[in-house]
């Protein structure tokens, strides 16, 4: 007589599930079936999964939510200018933006030699960068590097109107 390789396992979810275990070797199929048996079934896993999926992309939601207030305070606070690009982008490119204009004053400032003089010159650089993509790009950037990266952009990612006009 074979061994059997269908296996009825009670879930730790309380469903009864039979199982086909001929794929497995089979001296391992006891041992699966009794591993299986401390686990929620296939429909119950795949059900809390995705409702942690969604409970993940509702916290992901409102931290974005919270960044995106965040930056756009301090957007206006230090008179920074809209950047340009798509909805999404721009969003995008703002919490960049704050994200690393923050790491640069605290290394820069806080942390380093800088004055409110040297800071003030790296924000009127700053302010010319309005390419929502250029600042994407540099969301990586260590803050201290914020000065080279600033004088390394192109005309591309600079202002294309004169805000004075």
């Amino acid at each position: 007589m074979a061994v059997r390789t269908k296996w009825t396992v009670e879930h730790a979810c309380g469903h009864e599930v039979v199982h086909d275990l001929s794929d497995r070797a089979a001296d391992r199929r006891a041992g699966f079936a009794r591993w299986l048996g401390g686990r929620d079934c296939t429909d119950c896993w795949k059900a809390a999964r995705s409702n942690d999926t969604a409970s993940k992309e509702e916290w992901l939601a409102a931290k974005r939510a919270e960044e995106q207030r965040a930056a756009t305070e301090w957007a206006t606070k230090f008179d920074m200018p809209p950047l340009e690009g798509t909805e999404r982008a721009v969003d995008w490119g703002e919490r960049s933006r704050h994200h690393l204009m923050c790491a640069a004053h605290t290394a820069l400032v806080v942390e380093g030699t800088w004055d409110e003089a040297d800071w003030a010159e790296l924000e009127e650089k700053a302010r010319t960068v309005t390419r929502a993509g250029w600042w994407i790009d540099q969301r990586d950037a260590d803050g201290a590097d914020l000065l080279e990266l600033l004088n390394a952009a192109t005309e591309h990612d600079r202002r294309t109107e004169n805000p004075f006009h």
